[in-house]
Parts: structure tokens; C-alpha cells; sequence
């Protein structure tokens, strides 16, 4: 399989009113550095006209390839896909809703080259076309896995990122993957530089990632970075423990001061405050136990279906990417 000098990642999910979009903008970008490129847009089981899109763009797109998946796997599972197929020097990812600016491309490529750089982040400097929330939001996110995770995680720093062939061979090579690429590649230690953008608007259709996408996210994160909520899982019962010995001195004091019956309501307290505290425990437990099940599984976290770039026919048998095992089997979809 023949290599070229930047590969582009994209996952794609009932993005079709925004591909001819992107083809518009993207396609200049590329052809304007003068390099060997190739755009990989991984379809993860769209369920709208995507395919069909992608279909009449790479006739007239000859770089354009277009790997498929055969169900939804989710947007981390997609781009892990893209990232394992890519044949470049260097890739870049990007989302189809061009919220991400693909003229940021050639100057993150320059910049890799000139400082000798593995990674180049695009970090978010201005995100005033999201709304209150989705910024409220975001920055308790990136607060949160900061505080838990460390401060070496760059800040607003999404999927859009340059990797050179060194860093994304050690991506491949790692046996368990988990799937939160904005916090793994950071954990390499590679060489890496930052580029600062205007995040705009999605250009058409709606948004992939709801709130729940968003907690999901989040509890990926944490879990599967640090063992932190383990050890506040440790303080709680604790705590627990202070607060039950604390009732027991009250306990005695009202035994003794011959009034018993008024311990009814400091009992119940006590009960609901032990079991809740259990169950929050059992809970985080349990979160890390499923994620070393689906480790122990190896199951696939996609399947290609068919790839463009492959002399294969649609719908025949070809080789799974790597198990990626960064957490529980969940429903995903976006």
C-alpha cells in the first residue's frame, strides 16, 4: 500500500448536508500545500444519504477514501478506525461539521516540520459561537480531568491534532487503547506545539455529542485515566466511619440520659447514609471491574466493512482494526 505525505482523518455520521460543505473547503486546503494527501472519511454506520454523498464526491475526488463501517461503533471508535488505516506521514483529524477549521491544517503541518514536533494540538482560544451551556459545560469537563488526570492535558483541546508517523505507530502499538484521544496523547510525552483558533458554528445538521454523549465522555475520562475516584471511594467510607462514630457517642449519650426513644430518627439517618455511601462505592467498583471484563474479552471495538483504498468488494470479509477496550460495552451512536 503505497504512503503519502498527510493523510485526514474524518468520522462521519448522518453528515450529509454537511459533506459538500467540507469538500468545498477542505479540498483547496489540500491541494493548495503541494503535498501527496489522501482524506479518509470513516462512515460509522450512517443512517441518512452519508454514503451515497461520499460516493459522489470521491468521483470527482480521487484523493477522497472512504472506509465503512458495518454498524455505529461511535465517534471515538470511528476516528480509531481512520487513525489505524491511515497511510501518511503525517495526520490530521477533523470533524465533518467544520467547527474545526481545515485551513489550520497546512500551518499545523509547518509547524511540526520547522520545531520537529509528533503532535500539534488545535486548542479552542475563542468558542463564542457555542452556546452558554455547551461552554459551561466544556469548561467543567476540562476543569474536572485537569484536577484528576493532570495539568499536562492541554486546555480546550478537542480532536483536532496533527501526528506524525512516530506518534501515531505508538498509538497503534499500544495493547489496550482507551478510546479518549485527548487525554492519551498527551500521556506519550512527544515533542508537541499548539495552534489557537476561532471555533465556529456547525455548518449544517445537528450536533453528535448531547448531554448524555458528554457524561459519557466525561466518566471515560476519568475512569479510564485515574484511579482517583477510587480513592474517594476510600475517603467516603471514611468519612462514613467518622460520622458512625459520631453517632455512636450520641447513641450512648441519649442511653444514658434515659431517653432512648428519641434515637429513631438519628438511627434512620444513619442507615440511608451507610447504604448510599455502599452503593457509591460498589458503583466506582464496579465502573473499573466491567472495564477489565471488556479488556479480558478483546472484542473488536469496530469492524471495516469495506475500504475504498482495498481491492475488496463491498460487503467482503476484511481484517478487524485492533480491540480497543476503554471501558464497558454501552450503545453509542454520533
Amino acid at each position: 500500500m503505497s504512503s503519502v505525505e498527510l493523510s485526514v482523518v474524518i468520522p462521519v455520521f448522518n453528515e450529509e448536508e454537511a459533506l459538500p460543505a467540507l469538500a468545498e473547503r477542505l479540498r483547496p486546503v489540500l491541494d493548495g500545500t503541494g503535498e501527496t494527501y489522501e482524506v479518509v472519511a470513516v462512515d460509522d454506520g450512517s443512517t441518512d444519504g452519508t454514503a451515497g454523498q461520499l460516493t459522489r464526491l470521491r468521483a470527482d475526488w480521487p484523493e477522497l477514501r472512504v472506509v465503512r463501517l458495518r454498524r455505529n461503533s461511535g465517534h471515538q471508535a470511528a476516528l480509531t478506525a481512520g487513525l489505524h488505516h491511515a497511510r501518511g506521514h503525517y495526520t490530521a483529524s477533523l470533524d465533518a461539521d467544520l467547527q474545526d477549521p481545515p485551513e489550520k491544517i497546512p500551518e499545523m503541518l509547518a509547524l511540526a516540520r520547522s520545531r520537529h514536533l509528533d503532535i500539534v494540538y488545535g486548542v479552542r482560544g475563542n468558542r463564542s459561537s457555542d452556546t452558554g451551556f455547551k461552554r459551561r459545560t466544556a469548561g467543567a469537563y476540562y476543569w474536572l480531568v485537569r484536577r484528576v488526570v493532570g495539568g499536562h492535558v492541554s486546555a480546550q483541546a478537542g480532536d483536532f491534532r496533527l501526528l506524525s508517523r512516530e506518534a501515531l505507530d505508538a498509538l497503534k502499538a499500544l495493547p489496550d487503547q482507551p478510546q479518549v484521544y485527548r487525554l492519551l496523547m498527551p500521556w506519550f510525552g512527544f515533542p508537541s506545539g499548539e495552534i489557537t483558533y476561532r471555533r465556529d458554528p456547525r455548518v449544517a445538521g445537528r450536533t453528535k455529542y448531547p448531554l448524555r454523549k458528554m457524561v459519557l465522555l466525561a466518566v471515560d475520562s476519568v475512569i479510564g485515566f485515574s484511579v482517583a475516584p477510587l480513592r474517594l471511594a476510600v475517603w467516603l467510607g471514611v468519612l462514613a466511619f467518622a460520622v458512625c462514630l459520631g453517632m455512636v457517642a450520641y447513641t450512648l449519650a441519649v442511653y444514658a440520659a434515659g431517653d432512648t426513644t428519641r434515637g429513631w430518627t438519628s438511627l434512620i439517618i444513619a442507615v440511608l447514609f451507610v447504604g448510599s455511601v455502599q452503593l457509591i462505592c460498589l458503583g466506582v467498583v464496579g465502573e473499573y471491574i466491567g472495564r477489565i471484563y471488556t479488556a479480558v474479552q478483546r472484542r473488536p471495538t469496530y469492524y471495516v466493512a469495506d475500504d475504498t483504498a482495498a481491492a475488496v468488494a463491498p460487503g467482503a470479509a476484511v481484517t478487524p482494526g485492533p480491540p480497543v477496550t476503554s471501558g464497558p460495552a454501552r450503545p453509542r451512536s454520533g
